[in-house]
């Protein structure tokens, strides 16, 4: 089946048909949320994140996510098995499996994340809050990056992305950064935070812009950071500013700063990737 042809399932739509057991929480995840061989892996985090939530309570905002993509997560029924490790007076800290049945029904780790959810509290500390650096394209004047069936990742039908600035991804060019405008199309039912842990994951590295033609790359791990933030508009278009901070041996090391669509600090993410060029 052409991936155009398939069905879109919005995230609310998969969240809401979850299906909790004890400390499982098991989610059916459809074709259009597939990246290459797998499934996205800002989708899988989200998953991850919701399963905490369930859990363990939703009461105190995520502070830290680390993720560990360990195997390739199919179409299908994907379980989260959640464990508290400990909760103090100010953290809670959570760890989820991902786990899927392999052909023989045997249920294998795809996944590993620790959550560490914080209460917000009083402090003698003074507020930063770091400006975000302008660029030269706003939303209206970026170009919108074309789906292109059996090329762009299914999953990419779900968001809207702008390039604003910096090198497009196979095109040989020499930067090492992407400032891009990124939006969940339907985030009816989706709160920042879920959005803020998705859309951070939802750019390619900008190390692909170096090389001219296709070329496979996946995330090996993911250390996420956010910052609370209270916004007006959940349908305004983010902004993920991506950099290259050091390349070698096959690997990239990279950071993404998302910024909310007024402005705010909402996320920090590090990750290594491997190219497979």
């Amino acid at each position: 089946m052409n991936s155009e042809s398939v069905p879109i399932t919005p995230l609310a739509q998969l969240l809401d048909h979850r299906e909790r057991e004890g400390h499982r929480v098991s989610f059916r995840v459809t074709e259009d949320w597939r990246q290459g061989r797998t499934m996205f892996g800002g989708l899988l985090s989200v998953l991850a994140v919701q399963a905490m939530r369930d859990t363990c309570g939703s009461d105190w905002p995520l502070r830290a996510l680390q993720t560990n993509f360990v195997g390739p997560v199919a179409p299908g029924v994907v379980h989260v098995d959640v464990v508290l490790l400990r909760q103090g007076k100010n953290i809670r800290q959570v760890k989820a499996q991902i786990l899927q049945a392999n052909a023989e029904g045997q249920e294998e780790i795809a996944g590993v994340l620790l959550g560490s959810f914080g209460v917000g509290r009083e402090s003698t500390l003074p507020t930063l809050r770091p400006p975000q650096v302008a660029v030269a394209n706003g939303v209206e004047t970026s170009y919108p990056w074309p789906y292109i069936p059996g090329m762009t990742p299914p999953f990419t039908r779900h968001i809207e992305f702008r390039h604003a600035e910096g090198g497009v991804p196979f095109s040989g060019d020499d930067s090492w950064h992407s400032r891009t405008y990124v939006r969940l199309l339907d985030h009816a039912g989706i709160d920042s935070e879920l959005q803020a842990v998705m859309l951070t994951d939802a750019g390619p590295t900008p190390a692909l812009a170096q090389v001219r033609g296709y070329t496979p790359a996946s995330s090996v791990s993911w250390a996420l950071e956010l910052r609370p933030v209270q916004i007006g508009q959940l349908d305004g278009h983010w902004r993920m500013d991506k950099d290259a901070l050091a390349v070698g041996d096959g690997f990239v090391n990279e950071k993404t700063t998302l910024w909310t669509p007024c402005g705010q600090l909402a996320a920090l993410g590090y990750q290594v990737v491997a190219v497979y060029a």
